[in-house]
């Protein structure tokens, strides 16, 4: 694992190779990765808007007011440890304020985005913080309501964007950055962890799960080469809980199968300390991005944090003791190399995509089997036995196709769909390594997990109605999901969307908590499935 002052060094190369590209002029060229909201889907343009412009001034004003409500479809065997059931409660009561303000003064761009987030505590809510007590985790966690798990309150986004000559721009501030080109998973677009804690499938907006980061970032337009190159820095001036994807682990709605009612903060911290992942170490990427033989493509290479929590055992501590009492999780730092390619196929009369990301020292849990009966014997079970990098390679291969379905169902035009197939691939397996995917189950790790998905949208009354379907399965271990869904335009304020999430499993769900149960990635979501109701309104 390297050093502080590597890592430093690294970020500090970056800022040199951005400001000697940035000497060039010439016009501009690219496509800005800037965030799209639903403003921009409506037929008539972005929607009602405050607006106010003068020679070298301009100001907008937009966002939207929206509310879910969700209603479970199944039972959960979490409950019956307190004679209830979870079939047809309220899962879901959710209201979010989203204000996005955009100013120009002169040649700079300003952005700001703030929202708000708030929860109503329905009687399933209730059984699950119940739960909690019953589990005696109530004690010691860091959430005294559940609702602390969903309420938020925050500025998403504040930055200013600088055009230096007609070639580069610089943006400085908190924001997002897109880099990949993956869907439903994620091979290169790692800049950012996601906030899954709320609901963690499926939200159709990728802008509004990311957490955003403080950077400077910068597009450096290159038309001579037909690309561009972007780079950034991050300082190393945010928020531990900014760091790493957040999951439900509060004993929540959306956490794993058989963890429901189960507040694992009363037994483990987040160390953003860590030597191996400090929050406060510089990061940062590079990506070119060009056409070239009717192809578009690009490589990137960037130095992040892991996606993903691994345990830092009190029974086997990875380069520090844990500060909790059974284990800390950590993000250590990553080096992601990647490349994408993506062009027209005029005889499939589709568009092919590829994206390939090689990541260094993916970091992975040790410990096969139940917690008093692990697998190999001398180990700890669950993933508590400590920590081992490997590295691995993740691809993803995708088809996007208009289908002519209007002859068969009636639409106003043809049907945009996609077929995606991703893989991660750890290199140089070894099944004695005895790695888990996932602490806090037993399950083995396996060289190759496969997912296959796809959706397709039809339109009608011209694309006020769109119903669509997403379907996925586990080409590695089993199980899947299905959304079938509905979207509306009311009119230009007022958007819905109707959508069922539905999991199945392959028979590989754990249903007994720190056992050795042999449960893959859709047992986490084994009788989870839910209907949703979403209302917009935009203003």
């Amino acid at each position: 694992m390297r050093s502080k002052g590597v890592t430093k060094i690294r970020a500090s190369a970056l800022a040199v190779a951005a400001a000697l590209a940035g000497l060039a002029g010439g016009p501009a060229r690219g496509a800005d990765a800037s965030t799209n909201y639903e403003l921009a889907a409506l037929p008539g343009g972005e929607g009602t808007m405050k607006s106010w412009a003068a020679d070298d001034f301009s100001f907008n004003l937009s966002g939207y007011a929206r509310g879910w409500v969700s209603v479970n479809l199944e039972d959960q065997p979490e409950l019956k440890a307190i004679g209830e059931k979870s079939k047809g409660k309220l899962s879901m009561v959710r209201g979010s304020l989203l204000l996005d303000a955009d100013a120009k003064t002169g040649p700079i761009k300003w952005k700001a985005i703030g929202r708000v987030d708030r929860e109503y505590k329905t009687d399933y809510l209730d059984d699950l913080e119940r739960l909690r007590e019953t589990n005696g985790t109530n004690r010691g966690g860091h959430a005294s309501s559940i609702l602390d798990n969903y309420n938020r309150g925050e500025v998403r986004e504040f930055w200013a964007e600088i055009p230096l000559g007609e070639r580069v721009t610089v943006k400085a501030g908190k924001q997002q950055l897109v880099w990949g080109e993956s869907d439903f998973f994620h091979a290169m677009d790692l800049v950012h962890g996601y906030d899954l804690s709320w609901r963690l499938f499926f939200e159709g907006e990728n802008e509004e799960w990311r957490k955003p980061l403080t950077l400077i970032s910068t597009k450096i337009r290159v038309p001579e080469a037909d690309g561009m190159l972007a780079a950034y820095i991050r300082p190393g001036v945010d928020r531990c809980q900014d760091i790493g994807n957040t999951y439900d682990i509060q004993g929540g709605r959306w956490f794993f199968q058989p963890y429901r009612g189960f507040d694992l903060t009363a037994v483990t911290d987040k160390d953003c300390d860590h030597p191996a992942g400090d929050y406060r170490d510089v990061t940062g990427g590079v990506r070119w991005s060009g056409e070239a033989l009717g192809l578009s493509y690009s490589f990137a290479w960037l130095t992040t944090f892991s996606a993903d929590p691994v345990a830092n055992s009190a029974f086997r501590p990875y380069k520090k003791a844990p500060e909790g009492a059974v284990f800390d999780r950590i993000h250590p730092q990553i080096d992601v190399y990647g490349m994408t390619v993506s062009g027209y196929s005029a005889t499939l009369d589709a568009v092919l995509s590829a994206e390939m990301a090689y990541t260094k020292d993916q970091p992975y849990n040790i410990g096969t089997g139940a917690f008093l009966n692990p697998t190999v014997p001398g180990n700890v079970g669950i993933g508590l036995g400590g920590v081992k990098l490997k590295d691995t390679l993740t691809t993803m291969l995708r088809i996007d196709k208009d289908l002519d379905l209007q002859g068969v169902f009636g639409t106003s035009r043809p049907s945009f769909s996609s077929i995606q197939l991703f893989d991660t691939q750890v290199l140089n397996f070894k099944e004695s390594d005895d790695l888990v995917r996932l602490f806090a189950y037993g399950t083995p790790l396996t060289e190759h997990n496969t997912i296959l998905t796809a959706f397709t949208t039809l339109n009608y009354r011209n694309d006020t109605i769109n119903p669509g379907f997403a379907i996925g399965f586990d080409l590695s271990h089993g199980g899947g999901f299905a959304i079938p869904s509905v979207s509306l335009t009311l009119n230009d304020e007022w958007l819905a969307r109707i959508e069922a999430d539905i999991f199945w499993t392959g028979n590989r769900s754990n249903k007994v908590q720190f056992s050795g149960e042999r449960s893959q990635l859709f047992g986490y979501f084994d009788n989870a499935s839910q209907l949703v109701f979403r209302l917009t309104r935009q203003f």
